[in-house]
C-alpha cells in the first residue's frame, strides 16, 4: 500500500556540463531551494544540493539528487534521490534545453532515501518510498509516497 508523503518542489539552477566520459555524458545540476508539502511533513529545500546526472543515451537520463529539506519544525532532513528518467530523444533533448515537456510523455520515477537525527521522524530512516517526478523550467517537483 503506498501512503502520500509530500511533494517535494525543487529548484534548479541551470547545468554545469562536464561532458561526455567514459561512463556517459555528465551533467551537474545544483539544487537552489524550492518547497516540501504534504500531510505532516512541510518545509524548504536548502540551497545545498545537486542533481548528479549521467545521460545514458538519447532516451534515458539517470539522476543521482542529494539535498537537504527543512522541516517547519527545525528538523533537517538529508534526501538520497536516485532517479531514472527515459522518453523520446527529442523530448529528452528539449528537458535538457530547459524547454517544458508535457510529463505525460516522460516516465520519471525515482526511490528516495531520507536520512534525519531528528528523534520525531526517525521513522524515515527506515522506510521505503517511491516517487514520481515532472521536470518544468527551472524546476523538479516530485510526488513522493511511503510503500507500507
Amino acid at each position: 500500500m503506498l501512503s502520500f508523503l509530500a511533494t517535494l518542489s525543487v529548484n534548479v539552477d541551470p547545468p554545469v556540463d562536464v561532458g561526455v566520459t567514459p561512463e556517459g555524458h555528465r551533467r551537474i545540476i545544483p539544487i537552489v531551494g524550492g518547497t516540501v508539502a504534504g500531510p505532516g511533513f512541510n518545509g524548504r529545500v536548502l540551497p545545498a544540493g545537486a542533481d548528479f546526472q549521467l545521460l545514458r543515451s538519447a532516451e534515458m537520463t539517470e539522476l543521482d539528487a542529494r539535498y537537504a529539506v527543512e522541516l517547519e519544525g527545525g528538523e533537517v532532513v538529508y534526501v538520497h534521490n536516485p532517479a531514472l528518467r527515459f522518453g523520446a530523444a527529442e523530448d529528452i533533448a528539449r528537458l535538457n534545453r530547459g524547454e517544458d515537456v508535457d510529463p505525460a510523455l516522460i516516465y520519471f520515477r525515482c526511490t528516495p532515501r531520507f536520512s534525519t537525527a531528528a528523534p520525531g521522524l526517525a521513522w524515515l530512516n527506515h522506510v521505503i518510498a517511491v516517487g514520481t517526478g515532472r521536470r518544468r523550467p527551472g524546476l523538479v517537483e516530485i510526488d513522493v509516497f511511503t510503500v507500507a
